[in-house]
């Protein structure tokens, strides 16, 4: 079993935060692959939404109208060069990755931008484990889309920022009330983070992280993450299963721009590498976007 060093305290009494998992999602909407290190690119986790699943349409597939994507297991040679996609109940598929096809227009979220098509092989494969007509799209090597927030970044696939950080306390708090309301516990795949840190005591204190280093690379606050259905969706099985944590989450984490927040979205700001046990440094801090009631004192 990996053994990932835990958070303590510094020299000077104060408690120390370190990463204590990194997550991959190389295929935008399935199943994540767990690392010990990795490569962090100004798009973020090496390969991390470099390929996505669209329809005949070129229109995105998400868990929020296909859960059974959770369910699809991706795993990307260390060159880039091969994709395997696993589903139990079907034979797995590897497809040598085509960087060199012609391009197609591909929407996310309303918004066009271009795709490789990733050929015959992973569209009848994935249009049988999904039931309806698919195709597998890649990132062009030329890519460039920008992102915006706080601190503008650009990402592949991804939603919007290219790194989405939660922390253990956060986690810990919505599972007590989950409990307190005769619910049950969640884990943290329900939130599909890139980087989850352990060490911060205060819930939501990632909210206020302006500036932070992490291993050799350095990380800008976005915006917070606004959390939509998919957080319903149980990632093991790739079925429905809410309302929770929304229904919880809404009595307590409503942002002022609509939806419920729970973590972060950062933007690179120094490539570098990330590994399991690397200490999270702040550097500024700021004014929180979400106030919580009751809510503890300014980190110092």
């Amino acid at each position: 079993m990996l053994s990932v060093p835990r958070a303590g305290a510094s020299p000077d009494g104060r408690a120390t935060a370190v990463v204590t998992e990194l997550v991959c999602y190389p295929v935008k909407g399935c199943a994540g692959v767990s690392m010990t290190e990795t490569l962090l690119t100004e798009a973020g986790l090496a390969h991390d939404r470099t390929f996505m699943v669209v329809g005949d349409n070129g229109v995105f597939r998400s868990q929020r109208r296909d859960p059974r994507l959770a369910a699809i297991s991706p795993e990307v040679s260390a060159d880039g060069d091969r994709l395997t996609l696993r589903m139990p109940g079907f034979d797995a598929l590897t497809v040598e990755v085509d960087l060199l096809s012609a391009r197609r227009e591909v929407e996310l979220f309303g918004t066009p931008y271009q795709g490789i098509d990733q050929g015959r092989a992973a569209a009848e494969w994935l249009s049988e484990v999904l039931g309806a007509p698919s195709r597998l799209v890649r990132v062009p090597p030329e890519h460039r889309r920008v992102t915006g927030g706080w601190t503008p970044g650009t990402s592949g696939y991804a939603d919007s920022s290219p790194v989405h950080l939660v922390s253990e306390a956060t986690l810990a708090l919505l599972n007590r009330r989950l409990t307190e309301g005769g619910g049950v516990p969640l884990p943290m795949a329900r939130f599909r983070p890139n980087i989850v840190i352990g060490g911060w005591t205060e819930p939501h204190r990632e909210d206020g992280a302006r500036r932070m280093l992490v291993g050799d690379t350095e990380l800008g606050y976005a915006k917070l993450a606004i959390r939509c259905a998919v957080t319903m969706v149980d990632q093991d099985s790739g079925t429905r299963a809410g309302p929770e944590p929304l229904r919880t989450l809404a009595t307590y984490r409503r942002a002022p721009e609509g939806g419920v927040a729970f973590g972060v979205k950062l933007s690179v700001v120094r490539p570098g590498k990330l590994a399991l046990g690397d200490e999270v440094n702040v550097q500024s801090w700021g004014e929180p976007e979400l106030r919580q009631p009751s809510r503890p004192g300014r980190p110092s």
